[in-house]
């Protein structure tokens, strides 16, 4: 039996599945980098150092990974011009400026949510960091009736 075609045929999402090829672009999703930086890049092309500086606490290592994944998955171009020193601009094809209206609805949810969350994140690690209350065994039988400790059954 086949896991992957039985849970399809009940509406199973592909992307569930290891092999799927959409999984590497979900991931590309779900990298904060490369989500923020397009969308700094909805305004129009920027360079390198703009950039850097549109999105706080951004290193630049982070930023020229994300660069370059969001220039091999074809959602940013980065157009060198022969100057000295030479000039790079990064700006969203096509296919980036797709991505933008999902990249509205996120930010949207966030800002609309964004007390809900952080009210159920406090209420979590309060839960959390809450002393453990030991728990409390079932009562003994009363040692005391028969005989007190050390004796059996009555006897010493």
């Amino acid at each position: 039996m086949d896991t992957c075609d039985d849970l399809r045929q009940y509406g199973g999402a592909h992307a569930y599945f290891q092999t799927c090829p959409s999984r590497p672009v979900l991931s590309l999703l779900t990298s904060k980098w490369a989500l923020l930086t397009v969308g700094a890049l909805q305004q129009g092309p920027l360079r390198f150092n703009a950039l850097r500086r549109s999105l706080d606490g951004v290193t630049q290592k982070m930023l020229t990974q994300a660069l370059r994944t969001l220039e091999r998955d074809g959602l940013v171009t980065r157009t060198v011009y022969p100057t000295i020193p030479p000039k790079v601009v990064y700006e969203l094809t096509e296919l980036g400026h797709s991505l933008t209206g999902l990249l509205t609805a996120i930010q949207g949810w966030s800002e609309e949510h964004q007390h809900e969350v952080l009210a159920a994140r406090r209420s979590y690690d309060r839960r959390a960091a809450a002393e453990v209350e030991p728990v409390r065994q079932a009562d003994a039988p009363d040692t005391a009736q028969a005989g007190g400790p050390g004796t059996v059954g009555g006897c010493a």
